[in-house]
């Protein structure tokens, strides 16, 4: 769709220098934009690219100048460059109603301009909020409550009793609900235990693909607004996430650890099980929780395996690579002392 500039500036809080009057039909990168884009500059080390792109228009921070551009400016430019493309990308996915090829049980109760595409199953006395849509082959079990304006991605797949909030994104392949990893041994085997409790992920979360949240042995495991999960994160039963955290791929949260307000976790690290994180706490990519992290310390960054203060733990990891000289001259200590200690002992 075609928007004028100054149209947008309204949308994201910024003013223009220029022509308002120029239309944009799509936002595009600094080095591929053509005459009709909109591009934008977040990161300074790009700013050099300004002087060639070939944007009819470039979003900056306060205090950038592009001759010969029309510029709209704001304080947050990437910010303002999300919200832009999903105005100019308008709605995903056109409203359809309810397939004839999808089983739909009769008890189910849905909103107004909900979208049930191919392939769905919908199990008994599922609710369905206005403006939800979901992809072909999504899976809902029985006594699930879905919000208003989800989407819910091809062969996702949510199992009983789970409730989603408002907003709500899964990805495809997500999978809510399923058995948290609990079996009780008997001195020769394991017996597996019930897990009848719940999954709740309140509004505007987002689940990436192949992601896993256990439901929980007993109670709930709960995933808290704005919350934002990446591809293949496994979050294990009875876990509780706080607001607004950002988990990147492959990460492990073990079972009933609690993690605060405004997290993050970077790619392949992991919280062990019964472990409680406080507030604006950060993981470094393959680090590893095993005690409790106080909010009192925070905001803190912290990385490798038991996680340790980062600062620490490059000091560190310098260290790694000259290990083997240093035990080789520790050796050569060691035979010289030793040597030492034998003359004194002849004498």
């Amino acid at each position: 769709m075609m928007a004028k500039l100054q149209d947008l500036a309204r949308l994201v809080e910024g003013h223009v220098v220029g022509d308002g009057s120029v239309e944009v039909c799509r936002v595009a990168p600094i080095d591929t934009a053509r005459s009709g884009d909109l591009t934008f500059l977040s990161n300074p080390k790009y700013r050099s690219q300004l002087t060639v792109t070939e944007a009819t228009a470039v979003i900056v921070p306060p205090g950038i100048e592009v001759d010969g551009k029309t510029t709209l400016v704001c304080a947050n430019p990437y910010l303002a460059f999300a919200k832009i493309l999903t105005h100019l990308q308008g709605p995903q996915f056109p409203e359809i109603g309810v397939s004839s090829q999808a089983h739909v049980a009769d008890s189910v109760c849905c909103g107004d301009s909900v979208s049930i595409h191919p392939g769905c199953v919908v199990g008994e006395n599922v609710i369905i909020g206005d403006g939800t849509v979901l992809l072909p082959g999504v899976v809902i079990y029985d006594n699930v409550r879905i919000g208003k304006n989800c989407i819910l991605h091809a062969n996702a797949v949510v199992r009983e009793g789970s409730r989603l909030g408002d907003r709500v994104i899964l990805q495809p392949s997500a999978v809510i609900g399923s058995d948290g990893f609990g079996f009780a041994p008997d001195g020769s085997s394991y017996y597996k235990i019930p897990q009848v409790g719940i999954v709740v992920l309140e509004d505007d979360v987002e689940i990436g693909s192949c992601a896993c949240i256990d439901r929980a042995a007993l109670g709930e495991t709960r995933i808290a607004r704005g919350t934002k999960l990446d591809n293949m994160v496994h979050i294990a039963h009875n876990v509780q996430i706080g607001e607004d955290t950002v988990i990147t791929a492959q990460v492990g949260i073990a079972g009933s650890s609690k993690v605060g307000n405004h997290c993050t976790f970077g790619g392949q690290s992991a919280v062990a099980g019964h472990v409680t994180m406080g507030d604006n706490i950060t993981i470094g990519g393959k680090g590893g929780v095993t005690n409790n992290l106080k909010t009192e310390d925070a905001p803190q960054v912290l990385s490798g395996f038991p996680a340790i203060n980062h600062r620490e733990w490059l000091k560190a990891a310098m260290t790694f690579g000259h290990l083997p000289e240093m035990r080789k001259k520790i050796n050569q200590l060691e035979k010289t002392l030793a040597q030492l200690q034998l003359e004194i002992e002849e004498k």
